[in-house]
């Protein structure tokens, strides 16, 4: 018998509400591991960086292919591919024996998520035609989306208290194969006969520029900035960011489309999409680290702790929608990147406090968490709302790519702060005949969370007090970096966004 539409949308709607709480456990639950992994797979501080970015960069170019294959192919049919797959490389990932294949892992896992989240988008916009109707199930999407962002760091530590961390990846199996089963039932099966051809030249150009660009502030350390191999892969990567840039406006049909970033709100709300992904969620791969090794929580109290990080994210979207319509976008983008600025400096004052702990770190986790939510959806409605109707794929593409990439950027970047942060405190605190290279390892081996074992194995050289000192200093390093950044990215979005609550379509 078959299902009445209304019956097979709700179906659809909670086929694309579970793949969208996939694709964000899947951001948010892994950081809660990383000591683990760390432990475990001996995964260097390198490793459990790339453990993130190989995610998030894997993304990036499958957001910008899927939407095109799924108007080719069939919605419903690239959709349940990209299951089937979110499945297999879930597998792969709770499967992994070293930090190398899991890597590999979350890279294939990376966009098999991405081509699962875009074609949610796609299969709600063509399930559910109605505007109204249409709007209801967005948002319903969007809460379930936040759900799993913001419910991640305690699900992943309860996960790893009650079974292992294997199962933070094993679980996307049993929920993947379910959603396969809603989606077969209910989403109905629609194309685009005049669908474009992928465009295979701007992917490739910007995944190079964006995967060596990473490459080399994660491992440039190690190879020496300034070495032929550094520079080469720098090179690289400017060089295919200009290719893209040069095919993107000779191509008929871009993926990006450089004209709509004279609309002044659409380039406001972009400045908002990066300014989010350049403090909060990086911030979120190094919290784990500083609670377990600088606090010493296990990994179940880090993730009830962390949820104070994530759960105002869930709060505050209500309220962000009724300022954004109230107040406009100028008013509250940059206030709620100013919001995580705040909160970002008042962590920096809790985690160098004389008696630090949980609480000293609430009041600044509390408030970053209301910038997030006053920030977030009020960027999306910006960069689909400031541009015509039949752009604003387009827009939501660039929307997403510009937060992965300035993700993928950044994680890699606040790493780097971080271990310059620890070397400043060692350099001080240590004996002078440490070499560099020794020095650097060290530094890195804090940061990654093994400072009780250092302390064990260097009780000649380090205390366990200079190991903790030194990640607290580079705690704090990175949580002003992200703060102060979080403040001038406010500033440059306030003057670019219009004044006006209307802005002209491009």
């Amino acid at each position: 018998m078959s299902l009445d539409p209304t019956g097979r949308n709700r179906i659809a709607l909670a086929a694309t509400c579970l793949a969208a709480l996939m694709f964000g456990l899947e951001i948010s639950s892994v950081p809660v591991i990383l000591p683990t992994l760390e432990r475990v797979l001996a995964a260097s501080f390198q490793d459990l960086q790339w453990i993130m970015n190989a995610y998030t960069i894997a993304c990036t170019p499958v957001l910008m292919a899927t939407g095109t294959l799924a108007d080719r192919f069939g919605r419903r049919r690239v959709f349940a591919v990209s299951i089937w797959a979110f499945a297999i490389t879930s597998l792969i990932c709770g499967l992994a024996s070293s930090a190398l294949l899991l890597i590999i892992g979350r890279f294939l896992q990376g966009m098999a998520g991405g081509a699962i989240f875009i074609c949610s988008i796609a299969v709600l916009s063509h399930q559910f035609r109605d505007g109204a109707e249409r709007g209801r199930a967005f948002a319903m999407w969007g809460v379930i989306a936040g759900i799993g962002l913001g419910f991640g760091p305690a699900v992943g530590g309860m996960i790893v208290a009650l079974a292992s961390w294997q199962w933070v990846f094993l679980v996307h199996v049993p929920l993947a194969l379910m959603t396969l089963v809603l989606a077969s039932a209910g989403v109905r099966e629609s194309r685009d006969p005049a669908a474009r051809h992928l465009d295979l030249a701007g992917i490739a150009t910007l995944t190079v520029a964006v995967f060596c660009l990473a490459f080399y502030i994660t491992q440039g350390p190690g190879l020496g900035f300034g070495s032929v191999a550094s520079l080469a892969i720098l090179a690289v990567a400017v060089l295919s960011f200009i290719a893209f840039v040069f095919v993107e406006k000779l191509n008929a049909h871009p993926m990006f489309d450089f004209s709509v970033f004279r609309v002044r709100n659409f380039s406001g709300a972009i400045i908002g999409c990066i300014g989010m992904n350049f403090s909060y969620w990086p911030l979120m791969i190094y919290l784990p680290i500083y609670f377990t090794a600088g606090l010493g929580y296990d990994s179940t109290v880090m993730g009830a702790v962390l949820l104070a990080y994530t759960m105002p994210f869930l709060v505050m979207t209500p309220v962000a929608q009724y300022l954004l319509h109230r107040h406009g976008a100028r008013t509250v983008i940059p206030l709620g990147l100013f919001t995580i600025g705040l909160g970002f400096l008042l962590m920096r004052f809790g985690s160098s406090a004389p008696q630090a702990s949980w609480l000293t770190m609430l009041p600044g986790a509390l408030i970053a968490g209301m910038g997030i939510g006053l920030t977030n959806t009020p960027v999306t409605d910006t960069t689909t709302g400031s541009v015509s109707a039949d752009r604003s794929g387009m827009a939501s593409g660039i929307d997403v790519s510009a937060r992965l990439i300035a993700l993928a950027i950044n994680i890699a970047v606040m790493g780097f702060v971080l271990v310059q942060g620890i070397l400043a405190h060692l350099r001080e605190a240590l004996p002078s005949g440490i070499d560099a290279a020794g020095l650097r390892t060290l530094a890195e081996g804090i940061a990654s969370g093994s400072v009780t074992s250092l302390a064990d194995r260097l009780p000649g050289v380090a205390s366990d007090g200079v190991l903790h000192g030194a990640l607290t200093q580079g705690f704090g390093w990175i949580t002003l970096y992200g703060g102060i950044g979080a403040w001038i990215l406010a500033a440059l979005a306030f003057a670019i966004l219009s004044p006006k609550r209307k802005a002209r379509f491009a």
